[in-house]
């Protein structure tokens, strides 16, 4: 005999099946989806964090240039320029509207309200270039783009097709990629800015009688790079008040320390 209270039940029951399948699938697509955000954020971080070490390279170029001599125009040091660069005697107070504001911000060990970074030969210039003495001292705080600083070798870039399933992928050329590349790239700046901490002990090397090799004491100077890398995805694209949706800034610092 038919059990009447049966009839139905398969189908009851497959209803129930296709609905738990469905949530299943919409939650793999969910974290699916989750999963990519997370590792374009995690890929756009690592590549600001480059950004930033460029930023501290950049700072400590510029006191060994300083310290050694800038370079004139033959491609020798002028030693008569050379020297340890100084700190303003203006407190360094960047406004909102200035690039580094936000860089100048992002390290919470810095005395805001006191604080001073150097004022020397301006950066990036020849020594030919440069007006001798204080007269041509400028604050040395920089705010550049990150395209502009690989540009130079920017024809000598070369990229891989990548390894995907992805048709439309697979049919660019080398050229769309590298100028896709290159317009992901003029989203990137570094910025930094020195300030001269004072007397750090120095070890020194030498034949003096006085100081043996491995003697040391307070005969350096010490000099602090700030530095940062910025990533801002919405840059000259959307509303001002949109911008900063996505932006990231990694902060570093490093010391150097310069025998006096």
């Amino acid at each position: 005999m038919k059990n009447k209270n049966e009839q139905g039940f398969a189908l009851v029951l497959s209803l129930v099946l296709m609905l738990a399948m469905s949530l299943m699938g919409g939650a793999l697509i969910v974290i699916s989806a989750g999963d990519h955000k997370s590792n374009n954020n995690s890929d756009e971080y690592q590549q600001t964090f480059y950004v930033a070490e460029t930023a501290l390279y950049e700072g400590e170029k510029y006191i060994m240039n300083q310290y050694k001599g800038p370079y004139d125009k033959k491609g020798s040091r002028d030693s008569t320029k050379s020297g340890l660069p100084i700190n303003n005697t203006v407190k360094f107070e960047p406004k909102v509207a200035d690039d580094i504001y936000e860089c100048f911000h992002s390290f919470a060990d810095i005395k805001k309200d006191n604080f001073y970074t150097l004022k020397w030969n301006e950066p990036g210039k020849l020594a030919d270039d440069l007006t001798a003495g204080e007269a041509g001292y400028k604050d040395i705080s920089q705010s550049l783009s990150y395209y502009d600083f690989i540009a130079p070798s920017k024809s000598k870039i070369i990229i891989e097709k990548p390894i995907t399933d992805n048709t439309d992928l697979k049919k660019e050329t080398s050229d769309k990629l590298i100028e896709r590349e290159l317009k992901r790239l003029k989203k990137f700046r570094y910025h930094y800015f020195i300030t001269r901490v004072g007397s750090a002990p120095f070890k020194g090397y030498g034949s003096s009688i006085k100081k043996g090799a491995t003697d040391s004491g307070n005969d350096g100077v010490a000099y602090r790079v700030y530095g940062c890398g910025e990533y801002d995805p919405n840059k000259n694209e959307l509303a001002i008040w949109q911008r900063d949706m996505g932006k990231i800034i990694v902060p570093l610092e490093s010391t150097l320390i310069l025998p006096k």
